[in-house]
This record gives C-alpha cells, structure tokens and sequence, in this order.
C-alpha cells in the first residue's frame, strides 16, 4: 500500500512538471468504441486533418498513433497537448475473430500478433500520459473486463481520465449504463460520428488538465 501511494504521488509530481508542450493526452478503450473516429474528429476540428483509419474490422489501430501539438480554445481558454490514439484494449485476442469478418486465416492469425503486441504497447504507453478519455460504446454493458481493467490500470497510476460515452447518435445508446456503472468518474456523452456534443468534451478537457 505505501509503494502504491509512494507511486502515485511521483507520477503525480512527475506530471506537474512536465513542461506544457510535452503533454500527452491518450485516447484509450475497448475495441471499436470509436477510439480513432474521435481522434479523428479532434484532429478534424482543430488541425484539418484527420489522424488515421477507422474500420469496423477489429483492431484496425494495431499502433501507436500520434498527431502532435494539437490546440484546442473556448472562452479564452487554450490548451495545445499531443493525441496518442492507442490499439483497442483486449484481454484476449483470437484469430478467429479476424476469420469470422472475411479476412484469410494467414492474415488473421498475422493481425492478431499485431493486435496483442498493440495491446502490451498500450499499457505501457500509459505511463507517459497526462490525461486520457476513456472511450466507451454507450449502445454496450459498460461492465465488463476490459473495461474494469483500463480503469484499474488508470486508477493505480493516478491518472486524470475523462470517460467518453460514444455513439448517442445511435437510437439504443444509452449513457446512463455508463453512469450507473462508474459514477465516480467524469463522464460526457458524445457522437464522434456526428461531432454530437464534443464542445462540451473540449471544455471539460480544459477544465479537467
């Protein structure tokens, strides 16, 4: 328990010094939330230009992807910050999966190395984050593992994260699932699809870091 919380205050020193051009906001969720859809969205609104593919094959983010000095602004209020937009977190990746939405067994069985690697990468990346947005289906059950497991990892890294509840453009999403479930945490429904609320997620990221 001491080690623990000897950790997290170096973490939260660690980020308190950071110089302001080096500050990392993670993108990080469980598989087709929308995860690169939102940064594209961001990436869109504020540079132009859009930061990488979205599919609805799983694990198309098998990488780290990274669009630097990202500058978001409203009532006087600015704040410029790196976007990583990370692979989609997964406890357990089966080629099979791949298999099963057209992809030939060689490339399947090659995509799930990749996405397991991306994985590990991920978790490894949230070291260096300053804040990350939690991106969430709001049309699924938010409890499951993998999502207990990327606010488990948050929590115990003392990290500042902002739950992103996703699809409300969708006729079955259902934020309330989400607030229900992780009540202690900040939650702001959006539709990265539509651009449905995302001011209110750029004024709570101010807000938040």
């Amino acid at each position: 328990m001491v080690i623990k919380r000897l950790r997290n205050i170096a973490s939260s020193i660690k980020r308190l010094f950071k110089k302001k051009k080096d500050i990392k906001i993670g993108l990080y969720g469980p598989v087709n939330s929308g995860k690169t859809t939102l940064a594209n969205r961001i990436c869109m609104d504020w540079l132009g230009e859009e930061m990488g593919n979205a599919s609805v094959v799983p694990h198309e983010t098998r990488e780290i992807q990274i669009k630097e000095k990202v500058s978001i602004e409203d009532n006087g209020k600015n704040l410029t910050f790196n976007l990583v937009d990370t692979p989609g977190i997964a406890t357990k990746i089966d080629f099979e999966n791949f298999v099963k939405v057209g992809l030939k067994k060689k490339e399947a069985k090659q995509r799930a190395k990749e996405a397991t690697k991306g994985v590990i990468e991920s978790i490894k990346w949230l070291d260096d984050m300053d804040m990350v947005l939690v991106v969430l289906d709001s049309t699924k059950d938010p409890i499951n593992q993998v999502n207990i497991t990327i606010l488990g990892n948050l929590d115990a890294r003392n990290i500042p994260l902002v739950l992103v509840g996703n699809k409300t453009d969708l006729k079955i999403a259902d934020i309330s699932r989400i607030r229900n479930a992780f009540s202690k945490y900040k939650l702001v429904g959006i539709s990265a699809k539509t651009g449905e609320n995302i001011n209110e997620l750029y004024q709570t990221i101010l807000r938040e870091l």
